[in-house]
Order: structure tokens, then sequence, then C-alpha cells
């Protein structure tokens, strides 16, 4: 009887200790607890989804072929969104220009985390010459006005497309994030648990992947979260002054710049106003999502 109540005992003692939760259980916490947050992260998805459904359903060789016996057709049963100057069906082009415009922000998001994570925890975990190199380069790259850099090397490059623009607007985006990974690794870099893997003779690699990446993890996601939404604006900022992505690709940038002729903007909203308030939809809603997971990095804005 005395082993079954301890065995009892030792189960209930189990079950009453709490692991600490895991950062993705933090975030949704701190969605669900913002209103604005929960909104917006829903929104999203479902704009997410139904852009992506759309544009499989859509030929791009149609869609882009010019049609002039349909050139500036306004709103009606056939064409929902009417038709550009081209004869196209803005429904389609819509969808093919903010799955392009996503596509485009979340790869540059993704490679300029990449690269600057491994070039910031080089140079912070390793410090020393070789941060001082590292972070030379880096002053360097900040002094470069990146924004008309990109806009040469666009204008010599002949032909492009999504991936040279993604190439080429990652090239100039990743300083950033390289300098936060630095500075967390620094700091990391000193604790003891980083020390006491030294001393039992593990692996540089294993001890800046296995042990100090997962610790700084929580910051990078806030960073390149924030940073999906900027990604967003910049090119469709680029492609509406006639830098981004050429006309024949759409993206939001490119039906945005219907806007800047004066006829199209006056007689003809329904050619840029879709794309006009997706864009800024969507950016106000990755920064909501934003701020809650950046709320959940830090413990002393988090919700209890």
């Amino acid at each position: 009887m005395d082993k079954l109540k301890r065995k009892a005992v030792n189960s209930e003692n189990k079950e009453t200790v709490s692991c600490p939760p895991s950062f993705a259980r933090l975030i949704w916490t701190e969605i669900s607890h913002d209103k604005f947050a929960l909104a917006s992260f829903i929104l999203l998805v479902i704009i997410i989804i139904t852009v992506f459904a759309g544009a499989s359903f859509v030929d791009p060789g149609t869609s882009t072929k010019i049609n002039l016996s349909q050139i500036n057709k306004a709103p009606s049963g056939k064409f929902i969104l009417g038709t550009d100057s081209a004869g196209r069906d803005m429904v389609g082009q819509l969808f093919l220009g903010a799955r392009n415009s996503f596509l485009i922000a979340f790869g540059v998001t993704v490679f300029c985390g990449v690269i600057g994570i491994l070039v910031g925890m080089a140079a912070g975990f390793f410090a020393g010459m070789v941060d001082n190199i590292i972070m030379r380069i880096l002053d360097f790259l900040a002094m470069l006005p990146n924004l008309m850099i990109i806009i040469v090397i666009i204008s010599l490059i002949p032909k492009y497309n999504v991936t040279t623009f993604i190439l080429v607007m990652t090239a100039f985006n990743w300083n950033g994030i390289a300098r936060l990974v630095r500075a967390k690794t620094l700091q990391q870099s000193n604790l003891d648990y980083v020390q006491a893997s030294k001393t039992l003779g593990t692996s540089n690699l294993a001890i800046m992947f296995r042990e100090v990446l997962p610790n700084i993890a929580s910051i990078i996601i806030v960073n390149l979260t924030l940073n999906l939404a900027g990604n967003m604006g910049l090119e469709t900022g680029l492609t509406f002054l006639g830098f981004g992505l050429p006309f024949s690709t759409p993206s939001l940038g490119t039906l945005i710049s219907y806007a800047s002729v004066p006829e199209n903007m006056q007689n003809r909203p329904w050619q840029w106003i879709p794309a006009a308030l997706l864009i800024v939809v969507m950016m106000l809603c990755i920064n909501f999502v934003g701020q809650a997971i950046k709320r959940a990095a830090d413990a002393k804005q988090r919700v209890t």
C-alpha cells in the first residue's frame, strides 16, 4: 500500500510541475489576447490563402496577353474589377500581383535572415579580428545609398524577373539583421553555458547553432516578421517608380502604378484602388501580428 501511495503522490507531483511554455505558445497567447492582432492574423491568413488559391486558377500566359477589344472596360458581370489598358482582367492581375509581391517580400526576408544570421553569429561568436573585419564591411554597406544602388542595378539588367529582383534586394538589405544577431550573440557568448560547452570540447558550430541560436531565435523571428511588411512596401515603391518588376509581370506595385496616369486616377479607379487597399491591409496585418510577436519575446510586455 505504501508503495502504491508513493507512486500516486509522485504521479501527482509530476502532473503539478509546469513546464515553461514554448515561444509558439507565447505568441499565440499574445495574439489571442489582442483583438487587433487576432483579427489581423485571421484576415492575413484568409488573404494569403485566397490569393494563392486564386492565382493557381489564373493562366499567366493568357492573363498577360493584350486584348485590344477589352481595353479599359469598367467592372461588369464578365469582368468583376474591369480591365486595364492592355485589356487584361484585373481580377487575375490582382491575384498574380499579390502573389508575386508576397513571394518577393517573403523571399527577401528569408534570404536576408539566412545571410544576417550567418554573418552576425560569426562576428559575435568569434569576436576579435573576425568581428572587426565584418563590422567594417557592415559599416561600409551602411553608408551606401542602397535604394539608389538597387535602382541603378535594375536599370542595367536588360531582362529580369522575380528571382533576379529578390537577389538584388537581398544583396543590400541584410545589414540590419546581421547587426542585431551580432549584438545578441556577443551577449550569449559571455554566459556560463557557452563557456562550459567550450570547456567540454564542443565544436564552435555546435555551440553556435545548437545552443546560441535557439536562445536568440525569438528576437530574430520578431525582426524578420516586421521586416516582411517593410520589404513588401519596398517592392511596391520600387515597382511604382518603374524600377521594379517589368510591366509584363504583375505585382501590386505595377497595378498601383496605373494611378500615375491622370486619366486612370480620375476615371478608372478599379485599376489601382483594389491593389492599393490590399497592400495597405496586408502591411497593417503583418505589423499588428509582428507587434504581438514582439511582446511575446519581451517578458516585461508579455501577457501574464
